[in-house]
């Protein structure tokens, strides 16, 4: 769910997205090693089972697996709301 922020008043909600995270995870788990900076690794369409609003690259960037995706907002007139995901080991934890 995203809320926009108000500073005198309660937040209101802008509209609800959703995406599949299992892709990111199968590619987190993959052995990546030796690819060159910038190498789209999958590539994820829209469709109506998902809200993604163009497609979104899974790639390997200075040693890191990233995903980009514009999400569609739902429960709501129109917006979209862009987001990058990372993976990032914490100390001491099990990882994947």
């Amino acid at each position: 769910t995203v809320y926009d922020h108000d500073t005198f008043s309660k937040d209101d909600k802008m509209g609800d997205a959703e995406f599949e995270i299992s892709t990111f995870i199968e590619t987190l788990r993959m052995n990546v090693t030796g690819l060159a900076n910038g190498t789209v690794i999958k590539r994820i369409h829209p469709s109506k089972h998902n809200c993604l609003a163009d497609e979104s690259c899974i790639y390997y960037s200075n040693g890191k697996i990233i995903q980009d995706m514009i999400l569609r907002l739902q429960n709501v007139e129109c917006g979209e709301v862009e987001i990058s995901l990372h993976w990032i080991d914490l100390p001491g934890s099990k990882g994947l």
